[in-house]
């Protein structure tokens, strides 16, 4: 009596489905199944990685990038998230944990995503999920105890207090706002004391990617980057005893090439808006440009990484940035407004084209990224804080019941994936 379909069939069926694109999993040595990669996902030398990551794998997680700010701090629908991660063959999630001010709610914020990224996880393990230490710190810091640990692992003797806003913030003569807080001055010691736990408790719930924002406006009294080096250090560290792989992944925007100390890049990859150029000639379109305002383009610098591997470009990822929109929304900005797109940030400039343009932008970008800079990675859009009246949030989700105001990107970002991985699997 037969009790199902033979090994033997059920194997041709699976690759010809694989053929068709419609399932991403294979039957080796017997009826145990075991993932592959997704059409959209292929890339030689996968996504393994422990302890330290090569530059090839390095590279696969860049190129399988989204921005998906939000993913676990309650933006968006969960579920259908998940399902567009997956479906896409995303592997970086990049702004997966991004609490933007993070001193409000902390801990709530960090038991939800506790709960939630095993279920992220088991849909894909080999994605890697980013956290974000930001360029921003406000008074409500001072309402949040300082862990005995974090004492501890400074070398400090342990109080009970809390968290010091004053002992973080830039000298008088120094300051600068951000948001409803100030730019913290990371040399002091309190700042990375902050920093560090943050750090710590991204790696304890799961993420193995930490972006520390825009870290060279945070420097301003740490010349040659040491206190840099000596909070990386100490993050590493804990990653190395207790992160999923033994690793954590930084990366941060640098505005001059890289964050250096001692000649060498402190991160492990670069990270920057992409600047784009609008065309007046052309209205509501824009194009990427070497030069144009402080691209990165050319610029990464290199030197020996964390994992031992030497270049001379930092690999680098780009992505359609959010800051705010201009008092010219939809008009050509002048020389004072270079960072607009037609009077938006990036990512709300790029949720007012017709979807057809959308899709072609995109597979435009990663092309000329392709042949400008190939260190260069184009982090694609999947969820992200807009800013007009219109549109107020980012979804590349098909739109559905779950979300209504997705955009429906999800098949543009797949072909241009798609694309990639059959050129490299030639």
């Amino acid at each position: 009596m037969k009790t199902g379909i033979s090994i033997a069939e059920l194997m041709r069926k699976t690759i010809a489905l694989l053929r068709a694109g419609l399932v991403g999993l294979i039957f080796v040595g017997g009826p145990e199944v075991q993932a592959v990669d997704a059409p959209s996902t292929s890339r030689p030398g996968g996504f393994k990685f422990d302890t330290t990551i090569s530059r090839e794998v390095l590279e696969n997680y860049l190129s399988r990038s989204v921005s998906m700010e939000g993913l676990l701090n309650g933006r968006g629908d969960l579920k259908d998230n998940i399902r567009m991660l997956k479906g896409e063959g995303a592997k970086y999630i990049g702004r997966a944990l991004c609490l933007w001010g993070a001193e409000r709610d902390f801990l709530n914020n960090i038991e939800r995503a506790r709960k939630q990224i095993p279920e992220v996880l088991a849909a894909d393990p080999d994605m890697v999920l980013e956290a974000c230490v930001f360029e921003i710190v406000g008074q409500r810091v001072s309402q949040i105890a300082v862990p005995d640990w974090v004492f501890t692992a400074f070398g400090q003797p342990v109080t009970n207090r809390n968290f010091i806003y004053e002992d973080m913030i830039y000298p008088q003569n120094q300051r600068r706002s951000m948001g409803q807080g100030q730019v913290p001055d990371e040399s002091r010691l309190e700042t990375r004391m902050w920093f560090y736990y943050q750090a710590v408790s991204y790696i304890d719930v799961g993420c193995e990617s930490i972006h520390f924002g825009q870290v060279e406006i945070m420097n301003r009294n740490d010349p040659g980057n040491a206190h840099w080096a000596e909070l990386l250090t100490m993050v590493r560290h804990y990653a190395a005893k207790h992160a999923r792989r033994h690793m954590v992944l930084c990366n941060g925007h640098v505005p001059t090439g890289g964050l250096q100390h001692d000649g060498n890049p402190l991160l492990d990859f670069n990270a920057f808006p992409l600047r784009i150029k609008e065309t007046p000639e052309k209205p509501m379109e824009a194009i990427l440009k070497v030069g144009y305002s402080d691209g990165l383009y050319g610029r990464s610098k290199g030197g020996r990484t964390f994992s031992g591997w030497t270049c001379e470009h930092l690999p680098y990822l780009v992505e359609l940035d959010n800051f705010g929109a201009s008092r010219h929304q939809g008009e050509p900005g002048g020389p004072n407004e270079r960072l607009y797109v037609w009077g938006f940030d990036e990512i709300t400039w790029f949720a007012h084209q017709r979807k057809e343009y959308r899709a072609r932008w995109l597979q435009y970008a990663w092309d000329w990224l392709r042949d400008t800079d190939p260190n260069a990675h184009l982090q694609m859009p999947a969820s992200r804080t807009a800013s007009s009246s219109d549109i107020h949030w980012y979804f590349a989700n098909n739109p559905s019941p779950a979300v209504p105001n997705g955009l429906g990107d999800e098949d543009a970002i797949r072909s241009v994936w798609a694309a990639d991985s059959a050129q490299e699997m030639k």
